[in-house]
């Protein structure tokens, strides 16, 4: 018997309906539902925009959030699975240098300063953990006034060291209250560093030291540079100037000139090549360097001979290098300085000399090396040219066979901007995203010197920047090309593609690296 619940429904639809009634049902309401979603849609259609819409027009708002997310999961993680967090080092680290262990290199039985070079083999691997600030660190002054003053408590030089240095070192630097003050005008030479760089002009040839550029001097390799007055004087010249010095447990003259925002890096002339490929730099500068360039038969020579470019210069200003006096009369003499000697063995011709200053100029003849008869020095195989990272010292001459033989005079024959467009497209709109978020941290009201007024914002905080894989230098390229104020230290990894020379060939700063060994000082990080 039904009960009067059902009897209802069926005596409204009557007896059940073959299926495929219901089938045919099914269909029309499937039908309805796709009628009335297209209408829908086509609705919408006419709102939305058909224009795809920028990817990156919410590029820094995601990011951010992101960044927000993420502190959140991680406050919210067990403690189990959130990674163990780095401490500080203790203050012996404060100026650790991988791969430079002074101590540990004199018990291993190093001795004439090459205990002072890079030994990674000596270096002992320690705990990790963050290498912290000196006590009394303060953020650096904007840029470019950073440049001329910085902080005393940056750098380890003190105060006491500086009242007891020399009249040079008084003459560099101004001490005021809690800041050093580089004075370019009282600077290196007796007449300053922009006469000393007019001087140098001059004995090349040239009217001033603004015609450098157009001489082909664009990128200058200086050794041993003080406290970075020459180099921060090339700088305003637009010139690529990097220092390198001797490691120093001390007052290192490297950290004094990345405090001021200069390139610069730990380099010695003892027992190894420099992190650079044959035929780097248009011109080396040694201002009492303290480097004996004769000793070890030549070899210091020979190395700068390597890294620097065809009809490229070498400066050298000592006292100990001008035994004969002040004119160019070395032809003529009967007696040569051992220098003078051996700078005639590997084609270099001098050819300008006043007061302290000697200048020589590397030959443009890649035969002329083989054409020298009397204690000749031999012409490197082939293969030496594609090993230069802190390689031993080589006593033979090479690059001579390089297709990156051209004279810096010559330069419009080399590597040309066309050649990177793909490339500089690239890097173009990547500098944009990087700027748009980089904008609100770097760009802020900054410390300036006391009496100062304030300046119109905004203030670049960044001044450098380290490119860990440049590549072909591309955001260089970029950096340069929106006027950007910075400069980009180029680092290729030595287990990559070695395209430093054509990044030093672009008149940029660069050098092999290998990132299990780093040591840099940079603001950011690319």
């Amino acid at each position: 018997m039904r009960s009067p619940w059902f009897s209802k429904p069926l005596a409204v639809f009557g007896r059940r309906p073959p299926i495929s009634s219901l089938l045919l049902c099914v269909v029309c309401v499937l039908g309805l539902i796709a009628i009335l979603g297209s209408t829908s849609l086509s609705v919408f259609d006419s709102v939305t925009p058909t224009r795809v819409p920028d990817i990156y027009s919410n590029y820094r708002r995601l990011k951010e959030q992101a960044a927000v997310d993420y502190l959140e999961l991680r406050t919210l993680s067990s403690g189990a699975g959130r990674q163990r967090e780095l401490g500080l080092c203790g203050r012996e680290l404060e100026n650790y240098v991988p791969c430079y262990n002074v101590s540990a290199n004199l018990l291993s039985g190093l001795k004439d300063g090459e205990e002072f070079d890079r030994h990674c083999e000596m270096s002992r691997p320690r705990e990790q953990c963050l290498v912290r600030p000196p006590k009394d660190y303060k953020i650096p002054l904007r840029w470019p006034a950073g440049k001329d003053v910085i902080w005393s408590g940056n750098v380890k030089i003190t105060k006491d060291q500086f009242l007891s240095s020399g009249s040079m070192t008084k003459r560099l630097m101004l001490l005021e209250e809690n800041q050093f003050a580089f004075h370019s005008e009282d600077g290196l030479i007796f007449d300053g560093v922009k006469d000393y760089s007019h001087q140098v002009a001059e004995m090349i040839g040239l009217g001033g030291d603004s015609e450098f550029v157009q001489a082909g001097v664009r990128t200058v390799l200086d050794i041993g540079c003080g406290f970075g007055s020459f180099g921060a004087h090339l700088v305003s010249l637009k010139l690529m100037s990097v220092c390198i010095a001797a490691y120093e447990a001390t007052g290192s003259q490297v950290q004094m000139a990345l405090e001021r925002g200069l390139p610069a890096m730990i380099g010695n002339f003892i027992s190894r090549q420099l992190p650079y490929p044959s035929l780097s730099f248009d011109m080396i500068h040694c201002a009492q360097c303290g480097i004996v360039w004769n000793k070890k038969d030549g070899m210091f020579l020979i190395e700068v001979d390597r890294v620097l470019k065809p009809g490229g210069y070498f400066v050298l200003t000592s006292p100990a290098s001008n035994p004969h006096g002040s004119s160019l009369s070395s032809k003529k003499r009967s007696t040569l300085t051992p220098i003078e000697e051996f700078t005639e063995k590997i084609c270099w011709n001098l050819i300008a000399q006043q007061d302290e200053t000697f200048i020589w100029q590397k030959t443009v003849d890649a035969h002329c090396y083989k054409t020298r008869k009397h204690g000749a020095i031999p012409v490197c195989n082939d293969g030496h040219d594609s090993a230069s990272y802190y390689q031993p010292l080589m006593s033979c001459i090479s690059g001579t066979t390089s297709n990156r033989w051209i004279p810096i005079q010559n330069r419009s024959s080399g590597v040309l901007p066309e050649d990177y467009f793909e490339d500089s497209q690239v890097w173009r709109s990547a500098l944009r995203n990087y700027w748009s978020l980089l904008s609100p941290i770097i760009f802020s009201d900054h410390p300036k010197r006391p009496g100062d007024e304030d300046p119109t914002p905004p203030f670049n905080m960044v001044r450098n920047v380290m490119d860990m894989n440049a590549q072909y230098g591309g955001l260089n390229a970029a950096m340069l090309e929106e006027k950007k104020l910075v400069w980009v230290m180029n680092v290729v990894p030595v287990r990559a593609p070695n395209t430093l020379p054509l990044i030093l060939d672009r008149g940029f700063a660069g050098v092999l690296h290998d990132w299990y060994v780093s040591s840099f000082k940079m603001h950011a990080v690319i």
